[in-house]
């Protein structure tokens, strides 16, 4: 009896996957509850696992296909009826071990004879028609000696004539053996760096042709849509970063010695956005038809870097979570993204996003924004910098911060003032007690 692999619902809009690795090969064994294939969505990889035991006898969907919800990719021949699956599997395992298991002695000997027959004749039969000089300049070059005429006497293979079977060039009129003992100084004249130019020829393509991944397309379609559909600009503005720094180092032992947990820069920026988003509400907004919807929960998106391409976790509710309470959620959303086990929920819903690029180095971007959002704010690089502090020239660790917004709903002066209240909250901590 065979039971059908179907793609799962995958969740809230998404009706298409791509076929990311099946685990398991046709008349392999398969036990309930294993994991049988992973799906790639636009957002996190799905694993589909088994309903039943059984053989899995059917893929109808390899991997890199494209799918839908519901579609059936294979099927399982479970236990009850699956006497002949095993047999049909068993065969196309064991042909190959007759082979590769009776006649075993056979095939050693089978790998060592040749080995016997090129090499005794080369070294018997041919010594004589072969100089020692020839031979050597050969077999330093990897050149089949067999394989080059000779133009010496009765045909002896003269040195010069492996020279011309590595460069098929016109040589000169064969030489006599006489000069053969004076051959080994000019044997590094041999053009021995030829050979690896058409072996690296071979093995280093000059293109490779890969296919995007689901989440790659999806990423791609959605910045292109954000870019035409906003109205999309930045300002930006920089964070003297010495006050957190020093707190940091104040208080950073005891307070992981407390929380479990480091006190990091994600956790003050997060708070830092939230009391400016109180501040100026059209940020934590966004457009639908022809209205505004302003939101009154701060559900925190976290751009995370994986292998994948980006993903944006939602951290929810920051403004009523702790600072230990942000590092650490940041942290298992961040791990999550990595291992590919985020859910559709912790994906969705996000009122405004965070995004650092200053932990690969970058110095200064322009972020783009996630749609529908109508705000993305951008951390950089921390480099010391010389700034001009009450009158004298200080060296101060400094970060250039860039909020894109939708210019649709956002003004110009707004942004402003809403970059500028990110960067008083970040140089005044204490600050953010009160307004995180």
């Amino acid at each position: 009896m065979a039971s059908e692999i179907r793609v799962p619902t995958l969740g809230e809009s998404i009706v298409e996957a791509t076929i990311g690795k099946w685990h398991k090969k046709v008349g392999e064994a398969v036990v309930q509850g294993e994991v049988l294939v992973e799906l790639e969505t636009d957002k996190v990889n799905v694993e589909v696992a088994a309903d039943s035991a059984g053989v899995l006898n059917r893929i109808d969907a390899p991997d890199g296909a494209d799918v839908s919800v519901g579609q059936v990719i294979g099927a399982i021949e479970t236990n009850g009826a699956a006497a002949s699956a095993p047999q049909s599997a068993e065969a196309t395992v064991s042909t190959p071990q007759p082979v590769a298991g009776a006649p075993a002695q056979p095939a050693a000997d089978a790998a060592t004879q040749p080995q016997q027959v090129v090499v005794a004749p080369a070294a018997d039969s041919r010594s004589a028609s072969v100089t020692p000089v020839a031979r050597r300049v050969a077999e330093a070059n990897s050149v089949d000696i067999a394989s080059v005429q000779g133009s010496g006497p009765s045909g002896k293979v003269m040195k010069n004539d492996v020279a011309a079977a590595m460069n098929p060039a016109p040589s000169p009129q064969p030489q006599a053996p006489s000069p053969q003992p004076q051959a080994p100084s000019p044997q590094p004249q041999a053009p021995s760096p030829q050979p690896p130019a058409p072996a690296t020829q071979a093995t280093a393509p000059r293109e490779e042709r890969r296919k995007m991944s689901r989440r790659r397309q999806t990423i791609a379609r959605r910045l292109v849509e954000a870019q035409r559909t906003a109205a999309m600009l930045t300002t930006f503005n920089e964070a003297d970063m010495t006050a957190i720094m020093e707190l940091r180092k104040r208080r950073n032992a005891e307070y992981e010695k407390r929380n479990g947990v480091k006190l990091g820069f994600m956790s003050f920026f997060t708070k830092a956005v939230v009391g400016a988003l109180k501040y100026i509400p059209l940020l934590n907004a966004e457009i639908q038809g022809d209205e505004v919807i302003v939101k009154h929960h701060y559900d925190i998106g976290i751009a995370v870097g994986a292998e994948e391409g980006l993903v944006v976790p939602v951290l929810r509710d920051a403004d009523s979570k702790s600072f230990a309470a942000i590092e650490k959620e940041i942290a298992a959303l961040a791990k999550k993204a990595r291992d590919n086990t985020l859910s559709i929920a912790e994906l969705q819903g996000g009122t405004f996003t965070i995004t650092n690029g200053g932990i690969f180095g970058s110095l200064m971007s322009t972020p783009i924004l996630n749609a529908p959002q109508v705000g993305i704010l951008g951390m950089h690089a921390i480099k010391e910098r010389a700034m001009v502090v009450g009158g004298e020239v200080v060296v101060r660790p400094m970060m250039y911060l860039a909020l894109s917004y939708d210019h649709r709903i956002v003004d110009g002066s707004e942004a402003v003032r809403f970059l500028v209240r990110v960067k008083e909250l970040i140089e005044d901590p204490e600050a953010l007690l009160v307004e995180g």
